[in-house]
């Protein structure tokens, strides 16, 4: 039983301790409670630029912590969120945005994955009507009648004579 408590705990602790353990420190954290829900909104939409497929509010990269700085720092100066962000593109281009916009320069990111599954859907059909078709082609050969010739010559085989012999 003692094992079994102690599973379900260890269990809910790792389930649990991605949520839990956030990188932003306490020294980071304003003190209007605002604007660090504001900031801590953005730092979870924004990419670590180390990471790459982290949030910056989730990241302990030493420039993580540098951009969630700078957005507080941003909107401690009290620009919006729009702005913040749009500062943030500027200096770093549309990586930093976990979410980038559809534009002309990430229309291949947005497009790729459909099109792959597309493509593969396409290919599993294809495959699927090929694969009927000549599992169809087989069993109607199957089904056609010997001619007197094959008839014969499987008579041979039946009765023990090799291919080929003739009597």
């Amino acid at each position: 039983m003692m094992r079994l408590v102690t599973l379900i705990v260890l269990v809910v602790v790792l389930v649990l301790a991605p949520k839990i353990c956030r990188a932003v420190q306490p020294d980071e954290i304003m003190r209007d409670a605002k604007q660090e829900a504001r900031a801590r909104a953005l730092s979870q939409q924004l990419r670590c630029m180390v990471c790459q497929n982290q949030s910056i509010d989730d990241s302990d990269a030493p420039l993580a912590r540098d951009l969630r700085l700078l957005v507080r720092e941003r909107i401690a100066r009290g620009d919006s969120d729009a702005q913040v962000v749009d500062f943030l593109v500027a200096r770093y281009g549309s990586f930093v945005l976990l979410k980038p916009p559809f534009n002309l320069h990430t229309v291949l990111l947005w497009l790729l994955p459909p099109l792959a599954l597309a493509a593969g859907a396409i290919a599993l059909v294809l495959y699927a009507r090929r694969r009927g078709n000549e599992t169809n082609a087989v069993s109607q050969n199957d089904a056609m009648p010997l001619s007197s010739e094959e008839q014969a010559e499987l008579a041979r085989v039946i009765d023990g004579e090799r291919p080929g012999d003739a009597a």
